[in-house]
């Protein structure tokens, strides 16, 4: 089932701010992106870019204090959640915007029964009475693939394997059928084949409900997989966003062509890894320039003196770089060479 097209979110300059002893931590600085119905938009960054902040944001989670939401729109459905009420966010969050989060067992309450934790959230949202919500609760595990959910209804949390506990959340995620479904890192505890069997889930039940996705996560193979755009995070800065087959077509910014360097590749006899060197800044002490300069194997003096333009390289592809459209026009370059190469 399909839902029409048009913007469903819209974060506008959204700044999220942590008061620290080192001074104030810019978590979230100016961020602006948009998702439309029924895509799946990923967020990627090495940890501390602002993934996971940005989009606690979205569903007004930030602990206050330290932490504040300082300026910005969040427009969800043509609404500013950021100037609802306390009571008027809660309807939304869990029944028109869900997040699944790294950590099942910091989610799931270890002295509740899986039925009674299910059955919480279609009684709060949807009304439902006792004997609809327990038996919801067996059709949403047998959606998400638990076997015999008739029977593990009634379990606890440490009786699930981590898998399985992980499909407990995507249920309890979706069982108000949400608009928006976030994915907070969703398979980083889990192996391999579990990872796949969790994404590969997702993947079917945004196809089967139209749920409109944003996908956090520090995989690029996985953003390959399953996204539609990308949003490529540093420093609290979205140091570019493009359709998910342009960026990985043709990067234009030097951080992201470092991590799609990164990323494993199986045709490599020898196996070589490549890490971006150094380490992401302190976003309590940035300079002037731009805050990947001290990595960048580009780098040129404007780029430690000056903050970097946000420059438009394609219909819907942006990059924050002094040399975006060096960047740019280089990536393409080696793109068509390696298409001519194996032609």
């Amino acid at each position: 089932m399909s839902k029409s097209k048009g913007k469903l979110l819209e974060v506008r300059d959204l700044c999220t701010y942590f008061e620290t002893e080192d001074g104030t931590v810019k978590a979230v600085d100016g961020i602006s992106f948009a998702l439309e119905r029924g895509e799946t938009l990923g967020i990627v960054g090495e940890s501390g870019s602002g993934k996971s902040v940005s989009n606690l944001s979205v569903i007004r989670l930030i602990p206050t204090p330290p932490g504040e939401i300082v300026s910005g729109e969040i427009i969800f459905k043509g609404q500013d959640i950021l100037l609802l009420t306390e009571d008027e966010v809660r309807k939304i969050r869990g029944r028109r915007i869900a997040m699944i989060f790294q950590d099942p067992m910091t989610s799931l309450n270890p002295f509740m029964k899986i039925s009674s934790q299910l059955m919480e959230i279609t009684q709060l949202h949807l009304g439902y009475d006792k004997s609809r919500a327990y038996n919801h609760a067996i059709k949403m595990l047998e959606t998400v693939g638990i076997p015999d959910a008739a029977e593990r209804v009634d379990s606890y949390p440490h009786e699930f394997s981590g898998g399985m506990r992980q499909r407990v959340m995507i249920a309890m995620a979706l069982s108000c059928e949400p608009e928006l479904l976030i994915a907070d890192e969703p398979t980083t505890a889990l192996d391999v084949t579990i990872q796949a069997q969790i994404l590969e889930l997702i993947k079917k039940l945004k196809q089967d409900t139209g749920t409109s996705v944003i996908l956090i996560t520090h995989d690029l193979g996985v953003v390959a997989g399953m996204t539609d755009h990308v949003v490529v995070m540093y420093a609290g800065k979205v140091f570019e966003q493009a359709p998910t087959r342009e960026l990985f077509a043709a990067p234009g910014n030097p951080y992201t062509k470092g991590l799609l360097r990164s990323v494993p590749d199986p045709t490599d006899e020898q196996g070589k890894l490549y890490q971006i060197p150094g380490l992401p800044p302190d976003v309590a002490h940035l300079g002037p320039g731009c805050p990947f300069a001290p990595r960048c194997a580009r780098v040129e003096e404007i780029c430690r003196k000056e903050f970097p333009p946000f420059v438009q390289l394609n219909a819907n592809h942006f990059s924050l770089c002094h040399f975006a459209g060096d960047v740019f026009d280089e990536s393409r370059k080696e793109s068509d060479s390696t298409i001519e190469t194996e032609q």
